[in-house]
């Protein structure tokens, strides 16, 4: 066999079996071995390479194992790198491959040429470039290693052209893969001093990340919640990793979360922090977040203690480990009863709950799209989303009962990301419905991909935001900046509905509240991917929300109830 089959071969003796790529020039030795190989190996073919890494990304995300990504050299590649930074921004583990020139033509600008392991050193755990046939096995073992172990993120692998089509022996030997993260052993003096903090806390809250979801420790997040009676609140990345069905759940807390869930990070005096690198749009001005409070942070990366927000007690280690020993100390004090703490939570939840709301108007209110989304949706669909204002009014409303089953950008914040993740996400569970939660200015981005969706028979919902604006912008200048719009006005003359059909696919347009329902049953009857372009209020805003370098005390945007209808009013 050549080098290129020797790829394949030692991916499916890793189990990985799905790839996304693009071929080009460069990586023709790769995919024909893919053609080879396409009874076991199963390539997607995207319109876009970004689309590729996105779409990897998710199915990262959805399964909890790597992700493949695959293009040609130069322009190709460098299409790669907006998924592979998002891959590393929200720790996901992504193997992405990149086509190179021959070996005797690199660094002389040959055609498509890109250092791309220069290019791609601030966002992989790792690089390599594989000159060497006979190192195949080794590298991309140890990248998948890589990929997993501790905190997750991608990795990029470089293949000449010439290295691909050079002829290996038959050589056999054994390799595997499991996922690593058995390294992650707490040192257990910091769970005991942990332990004690803890039970002896009037106001413990328990803050879940992402991390969280990549450990796998929702049962043991459930345990210590449970025990403690401890009300628990979730990051963007972190949601589903506890039920927010549960009485215990604030819900999202931060930028545009829960005010119960900031509140009760705000006023609580030990704060457990799980997995999370308190991101900005988590904490607001960091000199404030912390204050009159115990933080006791526990994530797998060292890395992360400190960086950010001050911890009386770090624990590094993983989270399913450190929880469970946690709860192991816990236990020998006794369950903690209800106090006047927990009452307190539960009358800010009762109050400012908005999320089954049926807002009455002539137009659409985004909050009234969601009330109609979530009759339809069920705890085990998976949600994808794009960037800006649907985004948060997606994270803020859907409860999600399940981990990996609400994919977003996170920490890089990636416009275009809905339409991939949900290829992604399909491909990954074909057994799911997949819904893609958009904005017109994020699914334009992106919106070539629904090709793939057509060619390849795949069925998922894109259920678009539109606003005609940059909404997430042109909410900040509204606010912020005296309602100077500046270049945030897409217009309404995107016919998104007709683009769907020029995909084949079924397109359909909303104009009015009372066709929501409507055509949220013809999308789920039909055996299409479907695009639902709902014409929501132009200038509805998101809230509540924490104004950027402000903190949570400056939250404003609270719900008033009055009847049925919740009314947005600032402090």
């Amino acid at each position: 066999m050549n080098a290129a089959e020797k790829i394949i071969q030692t991916l499916l003796k890793l189990k990985a079996n799905t790839a996304f790529g693009l071929p080009g020039g460069t990586v023709i030795p790769l995919f024909d071995a893919i053609l080879e190989n396409e009874n076991k190996f199963n390539c997607i073919l995207v319109r876009h390479e970004q689309c590729a890494a996105h779409a990897a990304d998710a199915y990262a995300r959805v399964l909890g194992k790597p992700g493949i990504a695959i293009a040609t050299s130069g322009p190709g590649a460098t299409n790669l790198v907006t998924g592979i930074a998002n891959a590393y921004m929200d720790s996901s583990p992504l193997i992405a491959f990149g086509g190179q020139v021959s070996t005797e033509m690199i660094g002389k600008d040959a055609f498509q040429e890109a250092d791309m392991l220069g290019i791609t050193l601030p966002i992989v755990k790792h690089s390599f470039q594989l000159r060497d046939p006979a190192k195949i096995e080794s590298t991309i073992a140890d990248a998948f290693k890589i990929a997993t172990k501790g905190r997750p993120g991608p990795v990029y692998i470089d293949v000449p052209r010439d290295v691909q089509a050079k002829q290996l022996s038959g050589v056999k030997s054994k390799i595997s893969f499991e996922p690593a993260n058995s390294n992650g052993k707490p040192n257990i003096k910091q769970v005991v001093r942990a332990a004690k903090e803890i039970v002896d806390a009037e106001r413990p809250v328990i803050l879940a990340g992402g991390g969280c979801i990549w450990s796998n420790c929702s049962k043991e997040l459930y345990q210590l919640a449970e025990f403690l009676k401890a009300p628990v609140a979730t990051t963007l990345m972190g949601k589903g990793a506890f039920p927010e069905q549960h009485v215990l759940s604030l819900g999202m807390t931060g930028m545009h979360g829960k005010k119960a869930a900031n509140y009760a990070i705000l006023n609580s005096d030990v704060l457990i922090a799980i997995g999370t690198r308190f991101s900005d749009r988590i904490t607001g001005k960091l000199s404030e977040y912390a204050r009159g409070k115990k933080v006791i942070h526990i994530d797998i990366d060292t890395a992360e203690i400190d960086k950010n927000v001050i911890s009386d007690i770090p624990i590094v280690g993983d989270a399913k480990q450190v929880i469970s020993a946690l709860v192991y100390e816990i236990k020998k004090y006794g369950k903690k009863k209800e106090t006047e703490w927990h009452k307190k939570i539960k009358e800010y939840k009762r109050s400012c709950d908005c999320c089954d709301i049926n807002v009455a108007s002539k137009t659409i209110d985004p909050r009234r799209l969601i009330f109609e989304l979530k009759r339809v949706i069920k705890d085990k669909d998976i949600i994808t989303t794009g960037v800006g204002q649907h985004q948060m009014f997606a994270a803020h409303h859907f409860k999600r009962k399940y981990p990996r089953t609400f994919i977003s950008s996170g920490g890089l914040g990636t416009m275009g990301f809905g339409v991939p993740a949900a290829l992604g996400a399909k491909i990954a569970r074909p057994d799911r419905d997949v819904w893609n939660i958009d904005g017109d200015g994020s699914f334009a981005m992106t919106c070539h991909d629904l090709a793939t969706f057509s060619q390849n028979n795949l069925k998922a919902v894109h259920v678009i935001f539109n606003n005609s604006y940059l909404g997430m912008v042109r909410q900040w200048l509204e606010m912020f900046y005296e309602r100077r719009y500046s270049k945030v006005l897409l217009g309404s003359k995107t016919d998104f509905a007709k683009l769907a059909e020029a995909y084949s696919l079924n397109g359909i347009e909303v104009t009015r509240p009372g066709s929501i329902a409507s055509a949220l049953r013809e999308a789920m009857r039909s055996k299409k991917a479907t695009v639902i372009d709902v014409k929501i209020k132009k200038e509805a805003n998101i809230l509540p929300m924490m104004p950027p370098g402000g903190t949570l005390k400056d939250y404003f945007g609270t719900c008033i109830k009055k009847g049925d209808l919740y009314l947005e009013a600032k402090k």
